[in-house]
C-alpha cells in the first residue's frame, strides 16, 4: 500500500501530464492500477536540466538537405535533393561538395536517402536513394565507396531499381536505415496522384486513372512502393531476403521485400535497436472525409512490432475505414473491415486479400487533437526518429541521460516540434512530452544519435525547395557535473602591415554552469596577457599563433586557437560602373572601370592583374562557383564535377602521382586534334598503356558531354590566360537563344607579390548579372505558399495564399535604370493591391498595380501581365511585394513571375 503522501505527489504530477497532454486519461488510470504513482511523481520531478544540453551549428546554407549520415569519425555526409552530396569535415570543421549526382528532382523526387554501411570503416560503403536522371522513370537504391575523401562514382552498385511515375506528385519517402543485425531498410512512397481525389482517398479505378490508384501501389503486394523494405546488402553489391518479411520468399505472394505496406508517404523511419520494432512517421492526405477527430486527414506515427499492412489507402489512425466512394458516379458507400481488407481494383496486381490492418500507434490531424494536445494544429509532416536506450553508450561522453532510456524520439517538420515518447515494457504508449524545446529547430529533417552520445539534427530551413541559410547540421551534447566553459576568440585583423594593432575580444566565450566566473589568457608568442578584452599592437613582420584559454572556478579550461600574419597588407580591388549591377539585358553594354590599390607593391605587377567577363551558362549556383579558385570560370563547373570524381586519386594538377599530372596530359595532346577528339571516349570506358601499366578505370555513368567537358577543362590548364584591360565595355550578346538560367560574371583579382614574412595574398571581386526574369517563389523572405510545378498546374511553379498583409521580399537587387517590372499574374480571388516598397514593408513605394477579382478555374491558364512602372532608383536594395486588400481575408491571386524592364541604355 503507498501512502497518503505518495499518492497525492502522484497525483499532483498526473494530473500536470494530462494538463499538457503528455498522457491520455486512460493512461493515467493504468498509472494507478499499476501502482505507479510513485514512479510518475519521480519522473516529473527528475525532468534533465534544459541547461545542460549544449548545442552547436556544425555547417548551415543545406539546399534541401534530405538525410545525413554520421561517419566513424564524426564526420557527416548530407544528401540535398537536387543531387549534390554535402560532407562536413569533423577533423578540418569544412563544409563541401565531394559528388553531385544526376538525379531527377522534379515533383519531391531527388536524392533522398543516405546510410554509411554498418562496417563503413572496414569497407568504406555508403548506400543512397534517387531519382535517377534522364528518360528512364525509376528510383535507384546504390551502394558507392566513399575513401580517404574521394566519392568512387565507378563504383555503383546498384541494389534495387524501383519504376515509378513522373506526371502527377507526390510521395517519394526515401528514408535508409540499417538495423543491429546488418539489415537495410528502405521507406518509399506511394507516387499516387495527391491533388485530384475529390475530398477522398486516391482510390480512382476509372479507366486511364491508373496513377491516381493508390491501391495499385501502397495496397498492391506487386510493387514496391508505399512500403518499407527490408534487405540484406551483400558484398558483391546484391541482397538477399532475410527471415521474417512479410512475404514468401519465392514471390509467390508478391515481392519479398517488403516488410510494411499500407503506407503513404513514410518519410522518416527509425528501427528500434533492441527488440527490433520498426518507427515511422507517415505524412497524411487532405480529406474532406469525417472522422473522429475533424477529418480522416491524420499524420501517424506508426509502430511495426512485426511485419503487416498498415491500412492505406484503406485506413487510417485507430483503422478508422475511408468510405468506398465511386468516382464516376460520385456516390459513397461503406468502407472495408481492418480485420478482412481486399484489394480488388482492376489496377492491383498482387494478392487481393491482405493481412489485417495495423492502427498507428499516434496519429493528428490538422485541428487540435483531443488524445495528444501537444502535437498542435495546423498543416503537419510526422517523422519518427531513434529509440534511445542507455546502455548501448556505456562511456560516451555526451550521453543522454537515463531519463530517456527506452524513448522513442519523434519530430514535425512542419510544426517544428521534437517529443519524447514514454512507452511501456510492450511497447504500448504512455506519455509523450516536448524534447529539447529550447533548441527551435527550423524543420527538423532527420535526427540520429553518435557514438560519443550526441544527437545530430539535421535543419531543411524556412522555405521548401530552396537554398536556406538557417538549414543546417546541429550537434546537441549532454554533460553532467561542471561543464567546460565555450571558448570563442574574436580578431579584428588576421592579416596586415606592420606595425599591426590588433583587438582581440573573448565576449563570445561562455559558461552554463550558474555562478562560475571565467578568467580568459592570451598567449601570444612567450608573452601571456589576462583580460575578456585586449588590444595587441605586433611591431614585427612574422607569423604569430594566438591561443586563448578560458577557465572557469572549477578549473575547467577551454581554448581556441588563431593565427595572425604581419607583414603583407591585402590588396583592394573594386570595380566601379554606372550599369545596372544585377541584371542582363540583350546587347546592351556593360561599362567597367578596375580600380586596384596594394599598400606594398610599388609599382602595381601588371602581370598579377586578372580581370575576365565571361558567361556562364548556369546561374543558380553561382556563390559557389564563384568562392572557387578557378582563374578561367568558364571551367568552374566542370573543375567541380572533375573533383567529385576519382580522377583526383590519380591526378594532380601540377605533380605526378600514380598517373601524370593534369598539365602533363594537356602538354602532350597539345595540338593532337585527333587524339583529344579520343579522350572522352577514354575517360569513359577507361584504358592503359600510354602513361604507364596502371589502368584508368572506367567512368560509364559520365555522359558523352561530361566527358568533353572535362578533356576542355584538362586542355585549358596549360593555356596562356589573357585579361581583359582595367577599363572598358562589353556587348551583352553571349546569351540569346540560350533560356532564362545563364549569367554574366565581370571577375577582377590581384595577387600582391608577398613578403618574407608572408605568403602573396590575393583579393578578388565580382560583379554577377543575372536574367531580369526571376520566379516569384525564389523569394529571400516572404509568408505566402509555393505551388510546385505538376501536371495538373500545366508544369508552372508559383506563388498563392496570397492574403491581405502578406509579402515577399528580394535580397539586394540593383534598380538602376528599371523603368517597370512586368508580373505573370493570374486572378484567382478577390483581387487587390501590389505595393512595390524599397528595404522594409513599410519602406518607400516606389510602384503598385490593382489586379481585378476573378476565379480562374484551369490553372494552366488565365495568366496575364501586368507591367507595374517603377519609379526612378538607383543602387542596391531590398525590394517588397506587399499585398493589400483591407476588405478581403480570403486570397487574392496567384503570381508565377517577374521581368525587370530596362530603360534606355547605350548599345554597341
Amino acid at each position: 500500500m503507498i501512502s497518503f503522501k505518495t499518492w497525492t505527489a502522484g497525483l499532483i504530477s498526473l494530473s500536470t501530464l494530462l494538463l499538457e497532454g503528455s498522457i491520455t486519461e486512460k493512461n493515467a488510470l493504468t498509472y494507478f492500477s499499476n501502482g505507479r504513482a510513485m514512479a510518475i511523481a519521480d519522473s516529473v520531478s527528475t525532468r534533465p536540466d534544459s541547461t545542460r544540453f549544449t548545442y552547436s551549428t556544425l555547417a548551415s546554407g543545406f539546399d534541401e538537405p534530405m538525410q545525413m549520415a554520421i561517419l566513424p569519425d564524426y564526420s557527416v555526409l548530407v544528401a540535398e535533393r537536387k543531387g549534390a552530396l554535402r560532407l562536413y569535415d569533423s577533423r578540418q570543421k569544412k563544409l563541401s561538395t565531394i559528388a553531385h549526382l544526376n538525379v531527377f528532382s522534379g515533383i519531391e523526387d531527388g536524392l533522398l536517402g543516405i546510410a554509411a554501411d554498418p562496417g563503413f570503416a572496414e569497407n568504406n560503403w555508403i548506400y543512397l536513394y534517387y531519382g535517377l536522371g534522364g528518360d528512364k522513370h525509376v528510383s535507384e537504391l546504390a551502394r558507392f565507396e566513399y575513401k580517404d575523401g574521394i566519392f568512387n562514382t565507378a563504383s555503383k552498385k546498384v541494389l534495387l531499381e524501383i519504376p515509378t511515375q513522373r506526371t502527377y506528385c507526390c510521395h517519394s519517402a526515401g528514408y535508409l536505415t540499417f538495423d543491429s543485425k546488418g539489415l537495410l531498410y528502405l521507406s518509399t512512397g506511394d507516387n499516387t496522384n495527391a491533388e485530384e481525389i475529390e475530398g477522398h482517398n486516391p482510390t480512382d479505378e476509372r479507366a486511364g486513372r491508373k496513377l491516381s490508384d493508390g491501391q495499385g501501389t501502397s495496397a498492391n503486394t506487386n510493387d514496391l512502393r508505399g512500403k518499407i523494405l527490408r534487405i540484406k546488402p551483400q558484398p558483391d553489391g546484391s541482397y538477399t531476403i532475410p527471415d521474417g518479411n512479410l512475404l514468401p520468399r519465392d514471390g509467390s505472394q508478391g515481392r519479398p521485400e517488403i516488410y510494411v505496406m499500407g503506407c503513404r508517404n513514410p518519410f522518416r523511419m527509425s528501427v528500434d535497436a533492441k527488440n527490433g520494432f520498426v518507427y515511422w512517421g507517415d505524412v497524411g492526405p487532405d480529406t474532406e472525409v469525417a472522422a473522429q477527430e475533424g477529418k480522416l486527414s491524420y499524420d501517424e506515427i506508426n509502430q511495426a512490432r512485426k511485419p503487416g499492412f498498415f491500412g492505406y489507402p484503406y485506413f487510417l489512425g485507430a483503422n478508422e475505414a475511408f468510405p468506398k466512394y465511386d468516382f464516376e458516379t460520385k456516390k459513397e458507400a461503406p468502407g472495408q473491415n481492418p480485420d478482412h481488407p481486399t484489394n480488388n481494383s482492376p489496377n492491383n496486381t498482387g494478392i487481393k486479400n491482405l493481412p489485417a490492418a495495423q492502427p498507428a500507434l499516434i496519429w493528428y490531424g490538422k485541428g487540435p487533437s483531443k488524445r495528444w494536445p501537444m502535437v498542435g494544429r495546423g498543416g503537419a509532416s510526422a517523422m519518427a526518429g531513434p529509440v534511445y536506450y542507455s546502455d548501448l553508450y556505456p562511456d560516451a561522453p555526451y550521453k543522454l541521460p537515463s531519463y530517456y532510456n527506452g524513448k522513442l524520439l519523434i519530430y514535425d517538420w512542419i510544426r517544428k516540434w521534437m517529443m519524447a515518447v514514454s512507452l511501456d515494457q510492450n511497447g504500448n504508449y504512455l506519455s509523450m512530452e516536448p524534447f529539447l524545446p529550447q533548441l527551435n529547430v527550423v524543420a527538423p529533417m532527420d535526427m540520429q544519435i553518435a557514438a560519443d552520445g550526441a544527437v545530430y539534427i539535421l535543419a531543411y530551413g524556412t522555405n521548401w525547395f530552396a537554398k536556406n541559410t538557417d538549414s543546417g547540421i546541429i550537434r546537441v551534447e549532454y554533460s553532467e557535473g561542471n561543464r567546460r566553459p565555450n571558448a570563442v576568440a574574436t580578431i579584428s585583423e588576421s592579416v596586415g602591415a606592420h606595425p599591426l594593432k590588433v583587438s582581440l575580444s573573448a565576449e563570445k566565450s561562455s559558461d552554463f554552469d550558474p555562478g562560475d566566473k571565467l578568467t580568459y589568457s592570451w598567449k601570444i608568442g612567450k608573452q601571456q596577457i589576462n583580460g575578456k578584452q585586449i588590444s595587441y599592437t605586433f611591431l614585427k613582420p612574422g607569423i604569430y599563433d594566438v591561443l586563448l584559454t578560458v577557465t572557469d572556478s572549477q578549473g575547467a579550461q577551454a581554448s581556441t586557437s588563431s593565427q595572425i600574419r604581419v607583414g603583407n597588407d591585402r590588396p583592394k580591388v573594386s570595380i566601379q560602373t554606372v550599369s545596372n549591377q544585377s541584371f542582363y539585358f540583350d546587347d546592351q553594354l556593360f561599362d567597367y572601370k578596375v580600380v586596384i590599390a596594394d599598400k606594398e607593391d610599388k609599382p602595381l605587377s601588371k602581370e598579377r592583374v586578372r580581370i575576365s567577363f565571361d558567361y556562364l551558362p548556369f546561374g543558380k549556383d553561382l556563390a559557389s562557383v564563384l568562392s572557387a579558385s578557378d582563374d578561367d570560370l568558364k571551367f568552374a563547373q566542370t573543375r567541380k564535377l572533375y573533383l567529385s570524381l576519382d580522377c583526383k586519386a590519380c591526378h594532380t594538377v601540377e605533380t605526378k602521382s600514380i598517373g601524370p599530372s593534369l598539365k602533363a596530359i594537356a602538354a602532350k595532346y597539345q595540338g593532337q586534334k585527333q587524339a583529344i577528339e579520343k579522350l572522352p571516349g577514354k575517360i569513359i570506358s577507361g584504358g592503359s598503356g600510354n602513361w604507364g601499366s596502371y589502368p584508368m578505370p572506367p567512368h560509364p555513368d559520365l555522359s558523352t558531354g561530361q566527358a568533353v567537358a572535362i578533356t576542355d577543362y584538362i586542355m585549358s590548364l596549360n593555356a596562356t590566360l589573357q585579361s581583359l584591360p582595367l577599363t572598358g565595355k562589353e556587348l551583352l550578346s553571349a546569351h540569346k537563344g540560350k533560356g532564362n538560367d545563364g549569367a554574366y560574371v565581370l571577375q577582377a583579382s590581384y595577387t600582391d607579390g608577398g613578403t618574407p614574412a608572408s605568403e602573396p595574398l590575393k583579393t578578388s571581386t565580382f560583379i554577377a548579372l543575372r536574367s531580369p526574369r526571376i520566379e516569384m517563389e525564389d523569394y529571400s523572405e516572404g509568408n505566402v505558399n509555393v505551388v510546385i510545378a505538376t501536371l495538373n498546374t500545366g508544369y508552372v511553379s508559383y506563388i498563392s495564399n496570397i492574403k491581405n498583409g502578406k509579402f515577399v521580399r528580394f535580397d539586394d537587387l540593383d534598380l538602376t535604370s528599371i523603368k517597370a517590372i512586368s508580373l505573370r499574374v493570374q486572378q484567382h480571388g478577390a483581387g487587390g493591391r501590389i505595393s512595390v516598397r524599397l528595404d522594409s514593408k513599410q519602406g518607400s513605394e516606389i510602384g503598385s498595380v490593382t489586379i481585378p477579382n476573378g476565379q480562374q478555374q484551369d490553372l494552366k491558364t488565365g495568366w496575364q501581365d501586368q507591367s507595374i512602372p517603377i519609379k526612378a532608383t538607383t543602387g542596391k536594395h531590398d525590394v517588397y511585394f506587399v499585398f493589400e486588400n483591407q476588405k478581403s481575408d480570403v486570397a487574392l491571386f496567384h503570381i508565377d513571375r517577374m521581368v525587370f524592364e530596362p530603360a534606355g541604355i547605350s548599345k554597341k
